[in-house]
């Protein structure tokens, strides 16, 4: 200190250090703390491991239980009080997650065994939302690979597998669900090492740790046949096979941000984890990128938290090594570095893969537009799509045709259909356009997305969905049995060819047939795909729908109306039976006379309507039709601006 005093005050350097100095102004002491915090660097030490600390990631396949497996995790850690209201998977605490039952965000929380520290990351399972995992993948050591026991590996499991291998992150196997009747854990212990092996995996990978489990009963063991009455066995295996990280405290502050959060009093959060050297509350940072070399930006860290025992703590300084949350920088993007001022270093940005599917978003031109949303200009779909561009990497946003159009990409119709869903209950009105796959120009060729589809369907409907995949030009790699009576088949088919798949697959094997899909890489166009066989039932003239007109127009095919509903010229009210669109009045009433036979009036028996959801919907049109999205209702109407096709 007192050379740092000589340094700036050469009146203080001429006073002997006997004499007793007085006491400084307020103003001259804050000089020296800025001076202090602006000094050069020190030089970086030698790497230290940081033994208190565990940053792992659960990955697996959608609905094979790491949600619920977090939610023991956090109970047995005693992160909640004996007395207190636990949910049923706390993680999932967006409104849509818990509608669907799958996990949409990744999630940070943490919990404490045996005074260790663990990070744990929720990621989702479904592969249109791989963009998430790829981006938390960086934050962790190591990952905890959850397979189901009955089910084995599955189509989001190579592709998670995939990456973890890709960044050299060591992988603990955890064969969940281990309290299943039909449960076959050596089997699916074979078939992951057989992942392994055909992911290229090391040597060293392929000895992964096993760790048997049930998420929900809270139990874990070394050995499916003795396990223990909690998942102690499972934290035991984290601390010891998870390598702790090994940082460099000393080094310059690096930070590589993941994630974004928002608050409504705090702003924006950015969340990442500390590569290197300390980050502390009120500290002067910069921003920069390595996409952007040489362009940085200066900003300061006002709150600083971390997460332990399910909440985000407030601190004063995190380390390196940690996970950490900020707030104050509220221009901060997802892959931008936060750095020491003086020493702006950006490291290598986040990459995730690239979109398959598009779709437009227009600004809504129906009879009935602006009469449900609340925000429906072009400016405000402008503004929404580019929020969710800055924490959704897996996205992209170009320009339309018009000026009131928008083409978004994503990585499947369930990707850009939950964007859709959240925006509906943001009160937005707009209408989406039908899916359309991304073609690319490979060695001069043109090419289209092609993916992996697995399907589990019972013995006795495996024909019929062979031939249903023959004719959107499938090919079947691979066909085995399963348990219980059912056939797992894989086929090789092109993205083109998966759009409206889903509900013709349930018809075909009567509600029975799971579908699980991911992306393969990019071939040749496949040719022509037969989407749909039906026509469309087009409404004639605006009104109000009515039971006498229904009970005739029900004869032509499955309605999606029913009476009372108000419905304009164009609109699409039901499936045709036959080929080609049909133009049907819904809106007719009985003739009203004089004469009236007290038997004359009946009962009109009406079919039960077709209730089309937004996945539906997006799944049923066609090129020539478009979903009107509003607050309160979906429906499927003609685009105006093509030649209608008539009958």
């Amino acid at each position: 200190m007192a050379a740092m005093h000589a340094a700036m005050s050469p009146v203080v350097a001429m006073v002997p250090q006997s004499v007793q100095l007085a006491p400084r102004p307020r103003r001259a002491q804050l000089a020296c703390k800025v001076a202090a915090a602006e000094a050069p660097p020190a030089a970086a030490a030698g790497p230290v491991t940081r033994d208190d600390i565990r940053n792992i990631a659960i990955i697996a396949h959608v609905d094979h239980g790491k949600t619920t497996l977090v939610d023991a995790m956090l109970k047995q850690s005693k992160v909640f009080r004996a007395n207190q209201d636990m949910a049923v998977r706390v993680m999932d605490s967006n409104a849509l997650e818990r509608e669907r039952g799958i996990t949409i965000l990744a999630k940070n929380t943490a919990i404490r065994y045996k005074g260790i520290k663990i990070n744990i990351i929720d990621t989702p399972g479904h592969a249109d939302f791989g963009g998430e995992v790829e981006r938390v993948l960086n934050m962790c050591d190591g990952v905890l690979l959850l397979v189901d026991s009955v089910e084995g590996p599955m189509p989001q499991t190579r592709f998670v597998t995939k990456k973890a291998l890709a960044l050299d992150k060591k992988v603990c196997v955890v064969v969940n669900k281990i309290d299943r009747p039909a449960a076959r854990p050596d089997w699916v212990v074979d078939s992951t090492f057989e992942l392994f092996m055909d992911l290229g995996a090391t040597d060293e990978q392929c000895e992964f740790p096993v760790v048997y489990a049930s998420g929900v009963s809270g139990i874990a063991g070394d050995s499916p046949d003795s396990l223990a009455e909690d998942l102690q066995p499972l934290f035991e295996a984290v601390v010891k096979n998870i390598a702790p990280p090994t940082v460099a405290p000393e080094a310059p502050l690096q930070l590589l941000v993941t994630n974004i959060d928002y608050d409504e009093h705090k702003g924006r959060i950015a969340i990442g984890r500390v590569t290197s050297g300390t980050i502390k509350k009120a500290q002067q940072v910069s921003l920069c990128s390595s996409l952007e070399p040489g362009k940085v930006r200066v900003g300061k860290v006002n709150e600083l938290f971390v997460y332990d025992n399910f909440s985000r703590t407030p601190v004063e300084e995190v380390q390196a090594g940690d996970i950490c949350a900020l707030t104050g920088i509220q221009d901060i993007s997802i892959g931008e570095t936060i750095c020491q001022r003086e020493n702006p270093d950006p490291l290598p940005t986040i990459k995730v893969e690239e979109p398959t599917v598009s779709m437009t978003f227009k600004v809504n031109t129906s009879p009935f537009a602006g009469k449900e949303g609340k925000f429906v200009t072009s400016r405000n779909i402008k503004d929404r799509l580019d929020r969710e561009l800055e924490r959704n990497l897996a996205m992209k946003v170009e320009p339309g045709e018009t000026a009131d159009a928008f083409v978004v990409s994503g990585r499947g119709t369930l990707h850009l259909g939950i964007l859709i869903e959240n925006m509906r209950r943001e009160g937005y009105e707009f209408e989406i356009g039908p899916p359309k796959v991304i073609t690319r120009e490979v060695d001069g060729s043109k090419c289209e997305p092609w993916e992996e589809a697995v399907v589990e369907v019972p013995e006795q409907y495996v024909g019929s969905v062979v031939e249903l995949f023959a004719q959107r030009k499938g090919e079947m790699q691979d066909m085995q049995p399963s348990i219980e009576g059912t056939t797992r088949l894989t086929f090789k088919i092109a993205t083109r060819g998966l759009l409206g798949l889903k509900n013709a697959l349930l018809t075909a094997t009567r509600g029975l047939g799971l579908l699980n899909t991911l992306f393969d890489s990019y071939r040749p166009v496949a040719g022509d795909i037969s989407m749909r066989e039906n026509g469309s039932l087009v409404a004639f003239e605006t009104g109000q729908v009515t039971a006498y007109a229904l009970e005739t127009a029900q004869e032509r095919g499955q309605m999606f109306c029913k009476p009372g509903d108000q419905v304009y010229e164009g609109q699409v009210v039901g499936v045709y039976n036959k080929a080609g669109d049909l133009k049907i009045n819904v809106c007719k009433a009985k003739a009203l006379t004089n004469m009236r036979a007290s038997q004359s009036e009946k009962k009109v028996a009406l079919d039960e309507p077709r209730i089309m959801g937004l996945d539906d919907a997006l799944e049923y049109i066609t090129d020539d039709e478009q979903v009107e999205v509003t607050p309160i209702r979906i429906r499927i109407r003609k685009d105006p601006s093509m030649k209608k096709r008539g009958r």
